[in-house]
């Protein structure tokens, strides 16, 4: 979660949906954008703590992204295994990132293949299943814009618009893949898994398998 108090403007970083990019966009644009410091969840935390503890932030307008649920997991697991790969080819820094993230040191220990992390992670680990939407509303508040992964380019310039900054000479994009398609992945027990625990996601965004 970032915030730049000149702007007045509160990014709300949901995992995996192009939100790496986008803290790098903001501290293109922005020069005094910072992190929200000592959140639950720390960079991914939801709006509602967030709040909480920062009640004057109620008042900035407030961003965030959203992706397709069954793209995200699997963009999610496929980032933790590029990590573990990157981890058994001795980097340092891979290493450090494993170290620092429970979440990934579970899923090492816990959910090797990706069935196993939909169908079993899902029901475990509340940082996986907590739907998109919870990040980004509260019962007083809801984010101002919600953008998407799957138009990300022409949201993220309706962020920028709104800021009043031009688009940036280059913003790489962070923490991305191999594109595949995500239904190949899919048994239907994991697709009807996923409509299950997103389903206030997929009511509130219409999104389909």
């Amino acid at each position: 979660m970032m915030v730049s108090h000149e702007a007045r403007v509160l990014f709300v970083h949901v995992q995996k949906t192009g939100g790496s990019t986008i803290d790098s966009m903001l501290q293109a644009v922005l020069p005094d954008v910072a992190y929200v410091r000592d959140l639950p969840q720390g960079r991914h935390a939801q709006l509602g703590p967030a709040l909480r503890q920062h009640p004057e932030l109620a008042d900035y307008w407030i961003f965030g992204f959203v992706r397709n649920p069954w793209a995200r997991l699997l963009s999610w697991h496929s980032m933790i295994k590029r990590n573990e790969r990157y981890v058994a080819e001795g980097n340092a820094k891979a290493a450090e990132r494993l170290a620092g993230n429970r979440l990934w040191r579970l899923v090492q220990e816990r959910y090797p293949d990706f069935e196993s992390f939909v169908m079993e992670g899902l029901d475990r680990q509340g940082q996986l299943n907590s739907p998109q939407i919870a990040y980004l509303r509260t019962k007083q508040r809801t984010a101002d814009f919600i953008g998407r992964q799957e138009s990300f380019e022409a949201d993220l310039r309706t962020v920028l618009d709104r800021l009043g900054a031009e688009w940036p000479t280059e913003i790489p994009r962070l923490n991305s893949g191999t594109p595949t398609d995500y239904r190949e992945r899919y048994t239907d027990a994991m697709r009807d898994k996923v409509a299950e625990v997103f389903a206030r996601d997929l009511k509130r965004f219409g999104y389909e398998f």
